[in-house]
């Protein structure tokens, strides 16, 4: 295994130096590029897709179906997916807060899938464990040899029914592939969707709604030259691929699945649901030529009151829930979301064209949810995501699956202490968290409310107060970018 590369090198001394001092730049940016072989399409020529959301089979109860299917990404080929339903991204699901669901999985896909509802407060058994698999009919039990971390406990089911209670705020959630070893492929390849909890308290609120209200899921992907996903082989030699043990990145920007979408708008205020679906690839998101976000919501839920931002740093699984108020810009203008990490053509994530004015008697309060108090820890625990020689590790092991490095108590709180030495996402699964410092200090200000994932930059130390609450059983931490994972960065925790 090679040296870690030049440019993740200098991404942590930079990331090092923004850790310290608190301030932007390209160092936030960690991957490698995967260069693709298809020309690259014209920005801003595709309509923004909104997916379909899909309805129940009967009240209560959800099917969907994991299979291959041709869709058109870049105009004029065709590309191949892995999708729910053969869609990507898949379908949206509205969900009611307290209105219990049960969605089953079949899969036509020639591999296994574990499902993880990512945000979710479920219970275990249907929490999308790496080993719990959804097998196609004809994947034989020889088949499952493929998973570097074969263990006692993976369990084989045709057909999976996960139940999600939903008893939890009104938030963003999104769903994806979370197997073992093979979560980052499979997810590049189209196995991820969103799912949006309503409740009566969000309702009563005057926010942008209906065709003002738009779920937009940004990741990045390359294409090789007949148009399929291009990914490299990190498998290759019976070891992973050095070239991108940082994770990979994509060159092309999609939004909903397009390529650099555009959306017609009215001049009025929009509620955007802003999810970091991209395996690696972080994002400082501003608009140009100029305005603001006023953020109502994080991970988990909306905010105590709003805050504004001129620009929004979003790591991968990360969601904000913002609105931007088109009504500041002349009919006929453009609005360009962009990101302020990259240069050349991944600078651009999709525009906005300013169509024409109409009423507006939409409004973003000054309150938005009673805040709730903060509970006390019952104690402080550290995990340590770090490079050990060629394996990303937590607290200086690999993953070891059914070994928990924690257990936690139901209805207590805790402050765990995160570290790193590069950019690292953690993703607690179950548990959600406030942000409470950061090397010491105020956490930032898009740290607010209640989180499930949260950006650790290099040589950074994160304090979060990690609330158990909803079920006993066997959970998950882990870095969400997906190669790391992918190289065993996870380790489980036991609610007791």
């Amino acid at each position: 295994m090679t040296a870690v590369s030049r440019r993740a090198f200098l991404g942590v001394l930079g990331g090092a130096g923004l850790a310290a001092t608190g301030c932007g730049g390209r160092a936030e940016v960690s991957g490698e590029l995967l260069a693709g072989r298809l020309p690259l399409p014209r920005p801003f020529t595709v309509p923004l897709p909104v997916p379909e959301v899909t309805r129940p089979v009967r009240p209560g109860r959800y099917e969907v179906t994991q299979r291959v299917a041709r869709v058109e990404i870049v105009p004029g080929t065709t590309t191949e997916v892995w999708g729910y339903d053969g869609a990507f991204p898949g379908p949206t699901f509205e969900l009611r807060r307290g209105e219990p669901v049960t969605v089953a999985v079949r899969n036509e896909l020639p591999v296994p899938t574990s499902t993880h509802l990512h945000g979710g407060v479920n219970p275990p058994d249907s929490d999308g464990y790496p080993t719990d698999l959804v097998v196609p009919a004809a994947y034989g039990s020889g088949h499952q040899g493929h998973d570097r971390h074969r263990h006692a406990e993976t369990r084989h089911h045709l057909v999976k029914d996960y139940h999600y209670p939903l008893d939890q705020p009104a938030a963003m959630l999104w769903y994806h592939d979370h197997r073992m070893d093979h979560t980052a492929p499979q997810v590049w390849r189209g196995l991820a969707g969103m799912a949006l909890v309503r409740d009566a308290e969000e309702d009563a609120l005057p926010l942008p709604r209906g065709e003002r209200e738009l779920p937009l899921m940004i990741c990045d992907r390359s294409f090789d030259e007949d148009g399929s996903f291009r990914y490299p082989d990190l498998h290759a030699g019976g070891h992973f691929g050095s070239d991108y043990m940082e994770g990979v990145e994509g060159e092309v920007i999609l939004v909903n699945g397009a390529p650099w979408p555009v959306a017609e708008v009215t001049a009025t205020r929009h509620r955007l649901r802003l999810l970091n679906a991209s395996n690696a690839r972080r994002y400082r998101l501003a608009l140009t030529p100029g305005g603001r976000f006023t953020q109502i919501g994080s991970d988990a839920g909306l905010l105590a009151e709003p805050v504004a931002h001129d620009t929004i740093p979003i790591a991968p699984g990360e969601r904000y829930d913002v609105v931007v108020d088109f009504s500041a810009y002349p009919v006929g203008s453009t609005v360009t979301l962009v990101n302020t990490l990259a240069d050349g053509p991944a600078r651009n994530i999709m525009r906005f064209v300013v169509a024409r004015r109409a009423a507006d008697d939409s409004a973003v309060p000054r309150t938005l949810t009673s805040p709730e108090r903060r509970p006390s820890a019952v104690t402080t625990r550290r995990f340590d995501f770090r490079r050990t020689d060629a394996a990303w590790t937590i607290n200086g092991s690999s993953y070891r699956p059914g070994v928990p490095l924690a257990r936690p108590r139901l209805g207590t709180s805790e402050i765990w202490r995160l570290t790193s030495d590069f950019h690292h996402p953690v993703h607690v699964h179950l548990a959600h968290f406030q942000v409470v410092a950061r090397n010491g200090r105020s956490p930032l200000a898009s740290d607010g409310g209640w989180k499930d994932t949260v950006d650790v930059r290099p040589y950074e130390v994160v304090d979060v107060l990690v609330r158990f609450a909803g079920h006993r059983g066997r959970y998950m931490l882990h870095c969400h970018n997906l190669e790391h994972e992918d190289m065993a960065m996870m380790a489980d925790f036991e609610v007791i």
